[in-house]
């Protein structure tokens, strides 16, 4: 079974093909599509999502690109959504959240201040609900990284991971798994291919994070889940593996991360 641990299934890209796009993956061997919310509008959506689809699981959290037009409201909103997905055996982790220093407007003055407030309340979510966290770390590794330290999670995945070899490390002794997608299938991606093909195997997870950061064969067109399949075969041919060993290793990975995850696959 392949793991696709990070895909926006509810995207406008895949309006009215969703069901059909996780009908499509599963036909690939995709026997897990993680579908991380984005903000309060969306709680319902990646919900109802995994209610009608056996390979489909959510999150639930306020991305980073979303806090500016959030409101402090909101964040009382995802205690209560958390609260009531409890008892959903297809909600896995809060997610998606985190930094985002890449736009400019974002990286300093009231909107970094902001951002940083939101990502640390919703960490604050995950020590008290013991949730694993599907993190956005968007050149914002080291203050991310700042605030895992103060504030301590079940561990989770650092998505489209892309820092440096001791920040990896550092997300890994902090409990946390690499996800590596589309970025990798570039051949000049050399960073990136690089901490693909060196660190721990047991710290890697595949992802698309469709419909965007397509691979390579794909690039500029939409992203689809069924992809993960191809994106491990480049993983293995970096690591000098078998499909079949990346396939279960990464699998088995993306439970350990997201243990409610192991109670539907």
């Amino acid at each position: 079974m392949w793991i696709d641990t990070h895909c926006h299934l509810d995207a406008g890209e895949f309006a009215g093909e969703e069901l059909a796009v996780a009908d499509e993956a599963a036909g690939q061997g995709v026997g897990m599509i993680v579908v991380p919310a984005v903000a309060t509008f969306n709680f319902q959506t990646v919900a109802q999502l995994a209610a009608q689809r056996t390979n489909c699981v959510y999150a639930l959290g306020i991305h980073p690109l979303y806090v500016p037009k959030a409101e402090e409201s909101d964040l009382t909103l995802l205690r209560q959504a958390i609260e009531a997905a409890l008892a959903d055996k297809r909600f896995v982790a809060i997610g998606e959240i985190g930094l985002d220093f890449f736009v400019p407007e974002l990286k300093e003055g009231a909107l970094r201040d902001k951002q940083e407030h939101f990502y640390s309340e919703q960490l604050k979510l995950a020590r008290e609900y013991s949730l694993p966290v599907l993190l956005h770390v968007r050149r914002s590794q080291d203050i991310i990284l700042k605030y895992l330290r103060r504030i301590e999670v079940p561990g989770g995945i650092a998505h489209a991971f892309n820092g440096s070899h001791q920040q990896a490390q550092t997300f890994i002794e902090l409990g946390f798994k690499l996800g590596f997608g589309g970025a990798m299938t570039f051949p000049r991606s050399l960073q990136i291919r690089r901490l693909a093909a060196e660190m721990p195997l047991e710290a890697i997870v595949l992802e698309t994070d469709a419909p965007d950061i397509s691979p390579a064969w794909l690039h500029p067109t939409r992203n689809t889940p069924n992809q993960i399949p191809r994106i491990g075969e480049v993983l293995a041919a970096l690591r000098g593996m078998s499909i079949q060993e990346v396939a279960l290793a990464t699998a088995a990975n993306a439970r350990a991360a997201m243990p409610r995850l192991a109670e539907v696959c």
